[in-house]
């Protein structure tokens, strides 16, 4: 039987502003993840300033 997905938590990405769900590789950090993707997380400097 599939895992449903409709209940995981989600946050805002800080950089693109876009909604992302909770990972497994994220299950002991998740409270420190904010960014969506590796993409995301390089341009966060860019980002702010821009």
């Amino acid at each position: 039987m599939p895992h449903k997905k409709v209940n995981l938590p989600e946050k805002t990405c800080v950089v693109c502003k876009r909604p992302f769900a909770w990972r497994k590789k994220w299950k002991n950090v998740w409270d420190s993840v904010k960014y969506c993707s590796a993409k995301c997380r390089k341009s966060r400097g860019k980002a702010a300033k821009g």
